[in-house]
């Protein structure tokens, strides 16, 4: 790899034990309606890896594991936990770590590539399942590859949304993160402990609000537009050193129709509860996740896999990413299919849900019995 490549690697996010059982009991049930009909998705507490997890379930059939990002929850994966049980799978999408109703470790090296895959490889034990479909998004799509990537006897196929496969690097990953004397990388920042928690915490509602904005294919071209018009360029990714992670106007009044304000609703009530400090753990692990998966450095993800992304992503604008994905199929050889989604940004299965939800079950039909 070359320095773009790697510097690419180090901007995203990077991205064995197994539990005997699993204690269930009931929880909460959300309640989701997809074209016109009302649907149950049920949650419980499930033991495995050491902690509690919760999930969200719905269906019966193969086991497809939804996996989410940051700063998000299971029910980012809401739309296609119904199409995909409509299609005849057995739906699981837990809180990961840290987030929701699961527990979240007070130690920041509980947050390790290898607790979480753990923790993904737990759950399936927990259910009884041999094994599973794994898709992810974001900090979930990491979490998804090295699963595919240590456990493919576990995992038979995996699909990632906005995060490609990142071959380990040569150096720590935050030897090449950017920083200047006036600025740092956002991930940085996050690594510091207190200031991104406390930033993020005032106004949790807000702070989801303005993020799934900004992010958004909306929020990129209405950013666009302001430069368009005279307006400063935002300096992609950089915190400015003694200012906040959150800049700019913000989310406007009237949300764009793939987030409704209950959604934000949702999100808030959870970040309230549980603070930030838990999702904030896993980038200050990302230096350590490289020094203890030396062993799987060269390695390929044999399974077959599947790669979705909006075009305005802004991943995706990182330097080397281009060339990452074009060179995407000689770190994964079974990948299938890199679908490129048009005007969509970061939020990719929220933004484009039927779409992400078409290609997910297209993918998982396709795969050979087991």
């Amino acid at each position: 790899m070359n320095r773009r490549q790697l510097l690419a690697a180090a901007l995203a996010p990077l991205a064995l034990r197994i539990a005997p059982g699993a204690i269930s009991s009931n929880a909460s049930a959300a309640t989701s309606e997809r074209d016109g009909k009302m649907s149950k998705t049920t949650q419980r507490i499930i033991e495995c890896n050491g902690i509690r997890i919760n999930i969200a379930e719905q269906g019966e059939g193969p086991l497809v594991l939804l996996v989410h990002g940051f700063p998000e929850s299971w029910f980012s994966w809401r739309h296609q936990i119904d199409a995909l049980a409509a299609a005849g799978f057995r739906v699981v999408a837990p809180d990961l770590r840290g987030y929701g109703k699961s527990d979240a470790p007070q130690a920041i090296d509980q947050y390790t590539i290898l607790h979480l895959v753990g923790d993904m490889v737990g759950i399936l034990d927990a259910l009884g399942a041999a094994t599973a479909v794994i898709a992810g998004h974001d900090w979930g799509a990491s979490i998804a590859w090295q699963a595919a990537l240590m456990r493919p006897d576990r995992f038979r196929a995996v699909a990632a949304l906005s995060v490609p496969f990142r071959p380990r690097g040569k150096v720590v990953p935050t030897s090449l993160m950017p920083r200047t004397e006036t600025a740092q990388f956002y991930q940085l920042y996050f690594m510091e402990p207190e200031p991104a928690e406390a930033e993020l915490g005032r106004d949790p509602r807000a702070t989801i609000r303005n993020m799934l904005f900004g992010a958004s294919g909306d929020g990129v071209a209405a950013a666009r537009a302001a430069v368009a018009a005279g307006g400063p360029a935002p300096n992609l990714g950089m915190v400015p050193k003694g200012g906040g992670f959150l800049q700019g106007p913000g989310a406007p009044r009237i949300l764009p129709s793939w987030i409704s304000e209950s959604d934000i609703d949702f999100y808030g009530e959870e970040f309230k509860r549980t603070g930030f400090r838990g999702a904030l753990n896993y980038y200050r692990n990302i230096d350590r996740n490289w020094e203890i998966t030396g062993a799987v450095a060269g390695m390929q993800v044999s399974i077959p896999a599947l790669y979705i992304a909006g075009d305005r992503d802004f991943l995706l604008s990182f330097p080397g990413t281009d060339q990452l994905l074009a060179n995407q199929k000689n770190f994964v050889p079974g990948l299938r299919k890199i679908q490129m989604l048009p005007g969509c940004g970061h939020w990719t299965q929220q933004e484009r849900p039927n779409e992400v939800s078409t290609a997910l079950v297209e993918f998982i039909r396709d795969l050979p019995s087991r």
